[in-house]
């Protein structure tokens, strides 16, 4: 999933669940401007970051970790 898919994702599930930013924010101990600025593709959030509003929205974080080794 890229970065666009993922913004996309997570604010989708927050309107769905009827949160605002600063609900989120405050739910989730993440800045609101940093949310806001993730939100609008502005920011680029740590993994720390998404796992809290990962946690709060009742999401999962998957990583996917491509082998780009020679020959493979």
């Amino acid at each position: 999933m890229h970065l666009e898919e993922l913004i996309a994702t997570i604010k989708e599930r927050r309107e769905v669940m009827k949160v605002t930013q600063r609900g989120l924010a405050e739910l989730s101990g993440v800045g609101l401007r940093t949310l806001k600025q993730f939100e609008s593709g502005k920011g680029n959030p740590t993994l720390q970051t998404l796992q809290k509003l990962a946690d709060v929205l009742g999401m999962e974080i998957c990583l996917k970790i491509k082998d780009i080794s020679p020959g493979k």
